[in-house]
């Protein structure tokens, strides 16, 4: 049975709500117990002697404003929801109790009843969905972790390897490529701290967002009246990065133009100021990065042969997050951490089947969308719980349509399987196709490895496999 908590000075409000609540009942027996209280004092002595599972605040009280006691009554009733009620539609009003943690904010009179039982239950549903989510265990280990670079699967225990190769060679170039969004810049820093003792500077630069006719000057510097507006000298971020490191992201997109002075620099390791004639010698690292594949880029020849083979001295690759579905628990646990500091929210919790939603997401825009998600879920959520409303949807196909994948389910002199036998034979399927890897075979069914091994063993999907395979990791 839920404890109510009603905090309003109107005494036939609170009669009315009292009889309202009592009468409701789930599977034959009450459902609420209703404490009240008509003032601030009354009601947090109240929910000290009675904890309740959701309170029901009044905006003003005869000793206290409702805005001004939620954080208190957060503090003594913990988890509880807290409601907020008022007669006055007040917008500035609004947003303050919703940015002091209140679940809700809704106008009386009550005209409809049901209203009221809308959020009280949704409320209430949040509250034992964050008790669950508290108690439900992470089925993963400890992160490889490189500053935030996070990832456990083999592809990012090699790309970890790398750049411990890579560290220890802080002069040779680097060439980082992916796609956009799987964190370039984020292993260009991770490179750039490892490889030097004390701090060094890390100067980017992003070629896709500067205008050509600035671009030079940016990376090389100007003279005063090297051009209009050059009011004075302004060194470039080649010279700025000193003995640290020069971040150039989308160097695919450089112009022709810049390319051959580039490869200059990087020959010569020198190079001038525009308007200027004095030689500066290039000291920094260079690390470019790209989501373009240069190897077509060079065979359509948007891109010089020579400057591709002078950054490739040392190649990474970061992978699509998709290819390592099984590292996305970690990456939102840290992600979560993240954000809540910069949102200033507390969204600690998430539920095993949000998680799992998450980990089937296609993610095209691979990390930087999965930090988006969680911070627009995480902004909407009322309490401490990611709630799978706030996520976007998976694709599915259209009406009428049948995926490829699973047409073979379906054979047209037959009937269609069980869902469960359906599921099976996807899993046994997957473990055919893949000769039995569960890496590969994960990421072909979109489930997180913990999920397959559960239903590994609910239908013995590895066994039943003819011919029999050797499971690998």
């Amino acid at each position: 049975m839920d404890t109510l908590l009603l905090v309003d000075d109107d005494v036939s409000l609170l009669e009315s709500l009292t009889l309202h609540f009592e009468d409701a009942e789930r599977d034959g027996q009450p459902r609420f117990q209703v404490v009240t209280a008509t003032t601030a004092a009354a009601g947090l002595q109240k929910a000290r002697e009675s904890p309740p599972s959701l309170v029901v605040l009044d905006m003003m009280l005869p000793d206290r404003s409702g805005l001004d006691l939620i954080e208190e009554m957060k503090s003594v009733c913990g988890d509880a929801p807290i409601v907020l009620v008022t007669a006055y539609h007040d917008m500035e009003s609004t947003i303050r109790a919703m940015k002091l943690g209140a679940f809700d904010y809704i106008h009386k009179p009550f005209s409809d009843p049901a209203a009221l039982d809308l959020v009280i239950n949704r409320a209430l549903s949040v509250r034992q969905l964050s008790r669950r989510a508290a108690t439900a265990e992470l089925d993963t280990t400890a992160p490889a972790r490189l500053g935030d670079l996070v990832g456990q699967t083999p592809v990012m225990q090699k790309l970890v390897k790398e750049i411990g190769k890579v560290a220890a060679a802080p002069r040779a170039t680097v060439l980082i490529t992916g796609e956009s969004g799987t964190g370039k810049e984020l292993v260009a820093r991770v490179i750039h701290n490892y490889s030097f003792d004390d701090p060094r500077p890390f100067v980017g630069i992003n070629c896709s967002a500067i205008v050509e006719t600035l671009l030079e000057s940016e990376l090389f510097g100007h003279e005063r009246g090297a051009f209009t507006g050059a009011a004075t000298s302004k060194p470039g971020k080649f010279e700025v990065a000193d003995d640290g490191t020069v971040f150039l992201d989308e160097i695919g997109d450089l112009s022709p133009q810049l390319q051959g002075k580039l490869l200059r620099v990087l020959q010569e390791r020198e190079f001038e100021r525009v308007g200027g004639t004095k030689r500066v010698t290039l000291q920094a690292r260079v690390i470019a990065a790209t989501h373009r594949d240069l190897t077509e880029e060079v065979k359509t020849g948007r891109f010089r042969e020579d400057l591709y083979q002078r950054l490739q001295v040392i190649a990474l690759h970061v992978p699509p997050l998709r290819e390592r579905r099984e590292d996305i628990p970690l990456l939102v646990k840290s992600l979560l951490e993240r954000i809540n500091g910069r949102v200033h929210k507390r969204v600690t919790r998430v539920p095993p089947e949000v998680m799992e939603a998450l980990v089937r997401l296609p993610w095209r825009g691979n990390v930087r969308e999965l930090e988006n998600v969680l911070t627009r879920a995480i902004v909407l959520s009322p309490g401490e719980v990611l709630l799978a409303e706030s996520l976007p949807r998976a694709e599915v196909p259209a009406p009428g349509e049948q995926s490829d994948a699973l047409s073979w389910l379906a054979p047209a002199d037959g009937p269609l399987p069980t869902l469960e036998e359906a599921e099976r034979q996807l899993i046994e399927r997957a473990l055919v196709l893949t000769r039995g890897h569960k890496g590969r075979a994960c990421q072909m069914l979109g489930i997180s490895r913990p999920t397959l091994e559960r239903k590994l063993a609910k239908y013995g999907a590895a066994r039943s496999v003819k011919p029999p395979l050797k499971t690998v990791s």
